[in-house]
């Protein structure tokens, strides 16, 4: 049976959930597209330019899967004689779908790799943790009362919309028995005791979480299993509590102590080439063994992998001062700086497998292997001496 692209829209959602995604990231997702197309072949890369759209049309791809959006911010128009909007006119007219998956992307972690997984794993590190975790979903806890025995059918309904999942655990309930107490009223049509009669009844407390974003739907089960007409019940939030396994950038070590000389040369070997290559900055002879990463542009966060007790922080677009100021500091992690294409592409083979073992026989899956990295020339500098020569403790 032909997959459809709503078929591998649930696919990604499951994998990387839009709720993971940083709040100015409005581009994720389905970008154009139609959800009820049939899906036979997919294209995914990092971004969304000419040569990427160019080789879509070229393999017959019908989707276009991209860790970065083709539409960053909000927009007013899309005319085809703009960059962006001229792409999206050609996507369209060539009847190919595409979808970002991003920021939702880089925080993925668990059964499923994301960006800073895939990135970690390419330099071979183990006993991975967020560099910065991220909230894991918010919970409502749920708490009702029935007449003892009644457990069963409640706790089913409960389940069934979503309530009393525990990580890979479901139908996880707590249950103690005590006497609630009620006087129905005028009007009222008891399914224990009479109208204006105090009773006394032996019942089951009932505990379960839920999800939330599912509160509404739990909440409508409750009330359509619950055997009174009017159900007591409580519906607290949980307070937020951190991600084990979600979150921006990760944290791992080495198998094995290197020189930061070595480990640059080692980026530069598990990585995909580009003009720009790999830059280290600290004692090329500093002895490298937890490595903290974070795909993209991460120098925000320089002072988490300080905090994580990293000996060397690897990520891309890092500022001349931002860089300078950190450094100044020797015992704040050396850094490596990669090209932000450089380091997120090795997300996409994830990616890839992700998709071909969902949708298994339906959907051809192939990984662009085109450098979209910006920069296209380096000239190395003369090998000449220096205006002056700079003053550091390493030379």
């Amino acid at each position: 049976m032909a997959a459809l692209l709503s078929d591998l829209l649930d696919v990604l959602e499951r994998a990387y959930p839009a709720r993971l995604a940083e709040p100015w990231d409005t581009g994720i997702g389905l970008t154009c597209g139609d959800p009820e197309q049939p899906v036979a072949a997919v294209l995914l890369a990092v971004d969304v330019d000419a040569v990427v759209v160019d080789e879509a049309v070229e393999q017959g791809a019908d989707v276009l899967v991209t860790h970065h959006p083709l539409l960053f911010r909000p927009v007013q128009s899309v005319a085809a004689d703009t960059a962006r909007g001229g792409l999206v006119h050609r996507l369209i007219r060539a009847g190919i779908a595409h979808v970002a998956a991003h920021t939702n992307a880089d925080r993925a972690g668990g059964d499923v790799r994301g960006v800073n997984d895939a990135l970690a794993a390419a330099l071979g590190l183990l006993d991975l943790r967020p560099l910065v975790a991220a909230d894991a979903e918010p919970l409502d806890k749920i708490v009702t009362f029935v007449p003892v025995g009644g457990t069963p059918p409640l706790t089913d309904a409960l389940a069934a919309a979503g309530a009393g999942r525990i990580g890979n655990y479901t139908e996880a309930a707590f249950t103690s028995d005590g006497t609630g107490q009620f006087r129905p009223g005028p009007g009222s049509n008891p399914t224990i005791g009479a109208v204006g009669a105090l009773e006394h009844v032996p019942e089951t407390r009932i505990e379960m979480v839920a999800p939330r974003r599912l509160r509404a739907s739990v909440v409508a089960a409750l009330r359509a299993a619950h055997p009174y007409e009017e159900p007591a019940f409580d519906v607290w939030e949980s307070a937020s509590v951190p991600d084990p396994v979600r979150g921006l950038g990760r944290v791992g070590h080495l198998s094995a102590p290197m020189r930061l000389r070595e480990f640059a040369e080692l980026v530069a070997q598990r990585l995909p080439a580009t003009v720009g290559g790999v830059l280290a900055g600290g004692d090329p002879e500093r002895l490298v063994r937890t490595v903290a990463v974070c795909g993209g542009a991460g120098d925000g966060e320089l002072d988490a992998a300080t905090m994580a007790g990293a000996d060397v922080y690897l990520t891309s677009d890092l500022r001349h001062h931002v860089a300078a100021e950190h450094l100044a500091d020797p015992a704040r992690p050396a850094l490596v700086q990669v090209a932000h294409w450089a380091g997120e592409w090795p997300w996409l083979s994830e990616a890839a497998r992700l998709i071909s073992d969902e949708l298994p026989g339906s959907v051809a899956v192939t990984v662009s292997t085109r450098c979209t990295d910006p920069w296209t020339v380096q000239v190395p500098s003369p090998t000449r001496a220096p205006i002056q020569a700079r003053s550091s403790p390493w030379h």
